[in-house]
């Protein structure tokens, strides 16, 4: 094949012979604008509240800290120059929606799924219920306003606040009634933990993250058979920077690296787990921004997992099956008496590890898995992963002879356009052919990452979801066409 380095986005677009879909574009809130919507549905209190918080976000707690007490407090580096700001075009692209409906094209693009950045994706997170209410409402209502009149190359996405169903069931009403295609859901849900309220201790410290399909003080079920009702496919979009494991004082790249992933990884292990796919298999569930390694990680672990400890098996691993009468023989022919005088105290040390045996030793029980089948058929074709354009990693999920059963995952283009990791948004296609001209991805794989995956996820449970669109000809043909499984 000869190369296309030389040629712009538009040029290989026009080459391809199919429409092109970005799963994960962003746009920039107007803010002085979007307080507005907000003021005007929640009154001028709310809004003002809001301005303040906002104000406190911006003088930055974390900056005014001495070094000493960002040590002391283990205070992460947030983020700092998240945007691009050398080329204006780009600048004035990133919240001027006529600006970007005229450049798709120029991008390689010819459909945009839209998230939001700044004040619509921080509102379904707020601890405080007035904010994150009224918030998620009027931005919500403000992006479904902006963006109408441009519904035939973008669709903006609406938030949900899930820090209970109740209130993520009301709004992803409001967004239905609003148009909204598409809906980001909250997910890694700061709660209290019990045992340290009234402890005086920062809440930074006493909080856990609720990971929705395990473990949660509430039931989410009514969360994604309203997602059904609706034609919403659950997407996810989640922060993990500045907890865990991923909270360096001084470096914010340390931070940033394989958070998206690595809260994208929770989310999905607890919906499968839990067994959400299980008892909504014809939800499909999207997660973003976090490419596709971590999926193909997590597949091969659950088969894993599920093959040395399934229900059949976990008994071969109980201490009450050690021969004890066999260990002494071989304590005594290859250990002697250093280990023999203390057998008894090591058999009460394994005895203790059964103290840690769970009432119900089959873990797999709520996704009921008979069959390593049944984790390739509620996994593989159930997700969908965000993969940006200059992501190498994405490849592994074509990778047809490394997953188990041969498995492609369900990789999409997702370019992430507006923030600080696309430097020139002309060159969003250009940057993602580089998997087939330097990487050896195939050009069906490629068809696969950049339309066909898109297609099969959005328009799962909304079939009209590209209708009267730049791409409706070319889905409802890729939806009519007999297609296997992933596999």
């Amino acid at each position: 094949m000869s190369s296309h380095h030389h040629l712009t986005s538009s040029q290989i677009h026009d080459r391809l012979g199919h429409k092109v879909i970005d799963s994960d574009g962003h746009w920039r809130e107007f803010e002085p604008l979007a307080l507005d919507t907000l003021a005007q549905q929640a009154g001028a209190r709310v809004a003002e509240r809001w301005a303040s918080q906002a104000r406190l976000f911006g003088e930055g707690t974390y900056s005014k800290m001495s070094w000493e007490e960002k040590l002391a407090k283990r205070h992460g580096q947030p983020s700092w120059w998240g945007m691009p700001v050398k080329r204006t075009v780009d600048v004035a692209t990133s919240f001027l929606p006529k600006l970007l409906h005229e450049r798709i094209p120029e991008m390689g693009l010819d459909f945009c799924v839209l998230y939001p950045t700044g004040s619509q994706l921080l509102a379904p997170y707020l601890a405080d219920d007035e904010l994150r209410l009224a918030g998620s409402r009027a931005f919500n209502t403000y992006a479904a306003e902006t963006w109408r009149e441009f519904s035939d190359r973008c669709a903006p996405v609406g938030v949900i606040p899930m820090h209970t169903p109740q209130e993520a069931v009301a709004e992803l009403e409001h967004c239905k009634e609003l148009g909204l295609k598409a809906v980001v859901l909250g997910s890694l849900i700061r709660r209290n933990i019990p045992a340290l309220e009234g402890k005086g201790i920062s809440r930074r410290y006493t909080v856990y993250s609720d990971v929705l399909g395990i473990d949660s003080p509430y039931d989410y079920d009514p969360v994604w058979a309203k997602c059904l009702e609706l034609g919403y496919a659950p997407s996810f979009h989640t922060a993990s920077s500045l907890i865990g494991l991923r909270n360096s004082p001084s470096n914010f790249v340390y931070n940033h690296i394989g958070h998206f992933a690595e809260a994208n990884h929770a989310v999905a292990k607890a919906i499968f787990m839990g067994g959400v796919t299980r008892r909504f298999p014809d939800l499909r569930f999207v997660f973003l921004e976090g490419g596709a390694a971590w999926a193909c990680a997590l597949f091969a672990d659950l088969l894993g997992h599920w093959d040395k400890r399934n229900i059949d098996v976990i008994g071969d691993l109980d201490p009450a099956q050690y021969d004890i009468a066999q260990l002494t023989q071989y304590l005594a022919k290859y250990g002697g008496s250093k280990y023999l005088d203390r057998l008894e105290e090591f058999g009460k040390i394994i005895g203790a590890t059964q103290t840690q045996r769970p009432a119900d030793l089959d873990e797999f029980r709520a996704v009921g898995i008979k069959s390593k089948q049944d984790i390739h058929d509620l996994y593989v074709n159930k997700f969908y992963f965000g993969c940006e354009a200059d992501d190498p990693t994405t490849n592994y999920a074509f990778a047809s002879r490394v997953n188990p059963f041969g498995a492609k995952l369900g990789a999409m283009l997702s370019s992430d356009i507006s923030h600080w990791d696309v430097l020139d948004m002309s060159e969003v296609l250009k940057e993602a052919w580089e998997h087939v001209e330097d990487r050896g991805m195939t050009e069906e794989d490629f068809h696969a990452f950049t339309f066909g995956n898109a297609v099969d996820a959005w328009t799962a449970n909304n079939p009209d979801f590209f209708r009267g669109t730049v791409v409706e000809k070319e889905a409802a043909e890729h939806r009519q066409r007999a297609r296997p499984a992933r596999t």
